[in-house]
């Protein structure tokens, strides 16, 4: 913190020409250093007159705007509140240690300072048993009521808005709709039965409203998770994007007069190798009810989110799942390399404006699933955060990958504006060894400041695994015609500087 002041008081002394890199954060392929901040020998690293260009090139344009950034974070199922409120019980002070490690945004924090947070509405695979808000087959949904729920999802949810505070978002999914809604009469597979549009939109909006009136703002809804997908071991409902299209015509309209006009929709919520069909199809029945679409990992590319934002240019794309595995044969480094190529930087760089990954928080074998599901089959889903029935607990490969990312863009003041993406380019003879995303973030009222914040995202990913050794690259980094070097580790590395708006 001290240093990050130091740093804002000599540019503003020194004028627009004296960017100085203060704030460096690394993680490394080897783990021998998990999201530390650095103090290299030359700190503060000067931009300086430019000299030649070392083995790679960053060049940062702030000219060139893209998408802003929303944040990052994962799902609290009903499974991972209930790790985490057996922590708390187990264990007090480090369930508070880690939530603040999770969310608490302060600037400078060794902290990942997530901000969104994934709550299914209902039972998901990650239940202790199948359950919608209003199970009695009754359109006037007279049972309606979130209390269903476990209660211990609304009072975790409440210890981790009292750390993340204004900047936490919410958003919010039905697994399926109640079981008397679907062909089969369960909510375990079966298809939206398109005589209910009306209900459902109604029932959507009932969630929205009950979830703020216990003292969370929701920032999003998306009409069905994975639309596709029907599973007769746990919560899911096929849904076709024009019925989508129009429980999302209703629900618009409900929101709208029910004064929730900011929560937004989310088209699709399913995987990226559909981007060129379905969410089209949706968005393109009722462009004015969807902000845009929503994304997940399990088939597809992180590239064919470019299908949908060549259609829908001035839409908005979110990605919104992806987990890990337990898996002997995965190594630590490959899923960390993996998270940041296709997620962390990589969905980014095809205009996400997020990324959410799934559990928030299991134990060391993927559990509690819900009863008799095949979810996660196989070596089970490993949480954003391993916890143990001891009290301890481990943060996982997703942790650092998500940390990295997140306080690149994360406000710089607490009632500030989020990064934006800005143009970068990476040059020279081992420009192949780079992946970067550069980013600007503004300032609030309150600071009374122009000087921005601009940070890097950089993975080095010549490990040496193909039978070379594990380099470090000299990179040379352009900005305003001025120039600094630094050497890049293999890993990740976050860091940032401070110039003129």
């Amino acid at each position: 913190m001290r240093t990050t002041g130091l740093a804002l008081l000599s540019l503003c002394v020194l004028g627009s020409q004296a960017q100085q890199i203060w704030d460096i954060w690394e993680t490394a392929y080897d783990q021998s250093v998990l999201f530390e901040r650095q103090y290299p020998s030359d700190l503060p690293i000067n931009f300086v007159t430019p000299g030649a260009i070392g083995a790679a090139d960053i060049v940062v344009d702030d000219s060139t705007l893209y998408q802003p950034i929303d944040g990052f974070g994962g799902a609290l199922t009903d499974s991972a509140a209930y790790i985490l409120s057996q922590l708390k019980e187990t264990n007090s002070d480090n369930y508070w240690t880690l939530l603040d490690t999770l969310f608490d945004p302060t600037d400078g924090a060794a902290t990942a300072a997530l901000t969104f947070l994934r709550i299914p509405l209902g039972a998901s695979d990650f239940s202790p048993y199948v359950y919608s808000y209003n199970d009695a087959n009754d359109t006037t949904l007279s049972e309606f009521s979130i209390d269903v729920a476990p209660s211990y999802l609304w009072s975790t949810l409440t210890d981790i808005q009292s750390i993340g505070g204004a900047q936490l978002k919410i958003i919010v999914a039905p697994w399926s709709a109640p079981g008397w809604m679907t062909s089969t009469g369960t909510m375990l597979g079966g298809t939206f039965l398109s005589q209910y549009t009306d209900v459902l939109a109604q029932y959507l909006l009932m969630s929205v409203q009950q979830i703020y009136d216990k003292g969370f703002n929701i920032y999003a809804v998306s009409i069905q998770n994975e639309p596709e997908n029907s599973n007769p071991t746990y919560p899911t409902m096929l849904l076709d994007p024009d019925t989508e299209a129009a429980v999302a015509t209703q629900l618009r309209t409900l929101l709208d007069d029910a004064g929730f006009g900011t929560v937004q929709i989310f088209a699709w919520e399913h995987n990226w190798d559909q981007a060129a069909n379905y969410p089209v199809q949706a968005v393109n029945d009722d462009p004015n009810a969807f902000a845009g679409a929503s994304f997940h990992c399990y088939a597809g590319t992180v590239e064919d989110q470019m299908s949908f934002y060549d259609a829908y240019p001035d839409k908005g794309i979110w990605f919104t799942e992806c987990t890990g595995e337990f898996d002997s044969a995965s190594a630590w480094w490959s899923d960390f390399k993996w998270n940041m190529e296709n997620l962390m930087i990589g969905s980014l760089s095809y205009y996400s404006r997020s990324v959410v990954l799934w559990n928030l928080a299991l134990d060391g074998t993927g559990q509690p699933l819900l009863p008799g599901t095949n979810s996660c089959g196989g070596p089970g889903c490993r949480g954003i955060v391993t916890v143990n029935s001891d009290g301890s607990y481990l943060l996982n490969q997703e942790y650092y990958a998500l940390a990295q990312a997140s306080r690149a863009v994360v406000p710089k003041d607490p009632s500030g504006p989020f990064g934006q993406r800005i143009g970068s380019s990476v040059e020279g003879t081992l420009d192949y060894e780079l992946l970067v995303g550069a980013y600007k973030t503004g300032r609030s009222e309150e600071a009374d400041t122009d000087w921005n914040r601009y940070s890097l995202v950089v993975m080095n990913w010549d490990d040496g695994e193909n039978g070379g050794t594990a380099s470090a690259v000299e990179t040379t980094i352009e900005f305003r015609g001025m120039q600094a070097t630094y050497t890049f580790p293999v890993g990740v590395t976050t860091l940032w500087w401070f110039a003129e708006n």
